[in-house]
């Protein structure tokens, strides 16, 4: 019965083993005392996506990922570096997906065009049935 009562102990104390001991990111959650500079970092902030949460910003996200990228960001910004720099060090790291800003390399040009496409046959069918129609 002691074995039993220990291994189920075991199973309910391993979560706890599980959580990080690092410490949370300096400027995670932190504004910076200029304010000009948290305008910059914050706009930014809200063009990238939660690699956890996948669906927010990490400017809305909860996820240590996300605090981790906002302290960055942040500790970029008051070291002077451009928004836009930040940007693509980001995108470099972790791949276009990372942000919601859309790219328009050539690679993607079919998804963007297969719209248009798409909506220029269907013009094309609809005016021929109405031509037709207008015939009989």
């Amino acid at each position: 019965m002691r074995l039993i009562l220990a291994f189920f102990l075991m199973l309910i104390a391993t979560p706890l083993a599980a959580q990080t001991a690092l410490p949370p990111a300096p400027w995670a959650d932190r504004q910076l005392d200029d304010p000009a500079q948290e305008r910059k970092a914050k706009a930014l902030m809200e063009t990238i996506r939660c690699l956890t949460c996948q669906s927010q910003s990490i400017a809305d996200s909860n996820a240590s990922m996300a605090g981790d990228m906002r302290s960055q960001i942040r500790e970029r910004i008051m070291a002077g570096e451009q928004p836009e720099a930040i940007r693509t060090w980001l995108i470099a790291r972790y791949g276009d997906w990372v942000s919601y800003e859309p790219t328009a390399a050539p690679i993607l040009w079919p998804l963007w065009g297969a719209p248009l496409l798409l909506l220029g046959l269907g013009l094309l069918l609809l005016r021929s049935r109405i031509k037709r129609k207008a015939r009989t």
